[in-house]
């Protein structure tokens, strides 16, 4: 079942559990110079910047907040267009979505298929249904690539291999122990668009990608 994205100055707000608030909305502005996701401990004030995106133009996008103190914090969205006019989305809490804590689809190692409509990274080229960052491998606020595997039960062996956008192999991570760390974005050598290939015990769960600013 897909989740609807909310269009601009609306976005939705879920809160997919593990301390993540996911930010997601469709912007069918024409004219946007800026999107930038605030958060608050009040509706009214005391709002700080958490990510101003590299590219507001694509239609579908979003962010994963994995820092926020808390679930019951406030959202809001500052979009910029041209000339110097602005507006602010109102704004709300996130809202529980347990169907996030479902682990992979099955069969598809897509989470894009089942939960279109949250997003870490931001991708300037529209996918079908929405870009949807992954839950498990996605760029970090401190611009670190953050890696959060499922602790499972039942231990099982994970291995990542990174790409280039343009399909040139990097290096792959193999019999991953940790399930929570953090990848220097030096290993990569340059900013853009990185794709992954996340193995569970020998088979593909997930094929996505994650988008590393350039500031260095």
């Amino acid at each position: 079942m897909l989740h609807a994205q909310d269009t601009l100055p609306k976005f939705s707000l879920k809160d997919v559990g593990n301390g993540r608030i996911v930010i997601g909305w469709t912007n069918n502005f024409t004219n946007v110079k800026q999107i930038s996701i605030q958060r608050s401990f009040d509706s009214l004030t005391g709002y700080k910047t958490i990510l101003t995106v590299p590219d507001p133009t694509p239609q579908q996008n979003g962010y994963v907040d994995a820092k926020a103190i808390n679930d019951h914090m406030f959202y809001r969205i500052y979009i910029m267009l041209d000339k110097g006019i602005f507006l602010f989305s109102d704004a709300k809490k996130p809202v529980l979505d347990l169907s996030y804590r479902t682990g992979f689809p099955n069969g598809t190692g897509n989470l894009t298929e089942i939960n279109p409509g949250n997003v870490p990274n931001i991708n300037s080229k529209p996918y079908p249904g929405g870009f949807m960052p992954s839950l498990y491998v996605y760029t970090h606020r401190d611009g670190y690539v953050k890696v959060s595997l499922p602790n499972d039960e039942k231990p099982k062996k994970y291995s990542i291999k990174f790409f280039a956008e343009d399909e040139t192999f990097l290096f792959e991570l193999k019999e991953v122990k940790e399930r929570n760390f953090k990848l220097d974005k030096t290993n990569f050598y340059h900013a853009g668009w990185f794709r992954f290939e996340l193995y569970e015990d020998g088979k593909l769960i997930e094929n996505h990608k994650f988008y590393l600013e350039k500031d260095f």
